[in-house]
């Protein structure tokens, strides 16, 4: 059963994301919540999810370290992360990729551009 973990310290955010991916639910996927980067890191060893929308900007850990322990300290390279941010400079994308980032979208994103982009990922039709 796939997973896919939402971090985003802003609630408005996390609650648009979960409603943009629900119907995914219908389909056997499991949406899991964190609000900030170490609980994001503890529920990825945890739950293993097969893929994160990862904030960049948020409080104790932030998106880019984040992504760089779950792919170069963990090794969990299978972990698919898009790093979804307001930060939309090429610094920071170059950031992103570095810190091992899958794709990186920039924020306001439309919400059926990530249902396709999920499903795209995960296999779902």
């Amino acid at each position: 059963m796939p997973k896919i973990l939402i971090v985003d310290d802003e609630p408005h955010i996390r609650l648009l994301l979960e409603q943009t991916l629900e119907e995914l639910e219908e389909k056997g996927v499991t949406l899991l919540l964190a609000d900030n980067g170490e609980s994001a890191v503890e529920i990825i060893k945890k739950e293993r999810p097969n893929l994160v929308l990862l904030d960049i900007m948020m409080p104790k850990l932030n998106g880019f370290d984040v992504c760089n322990k779950v792919k170069h300290e963990l090794n969990m390279k299978d972990v698919y992360i898009i790093m979804l941010t307001a930060k939309g400079q090429e610094f920071d994308k170059k950031r992103g990729e570095q810190a091992g980032a899958d794709v990186y979208m920039t924020k306001p994103f439309n919400p059926d551009a990530i249902v396709e982009m999920v499903s795209n990922v995960l296999g779902i039709k």
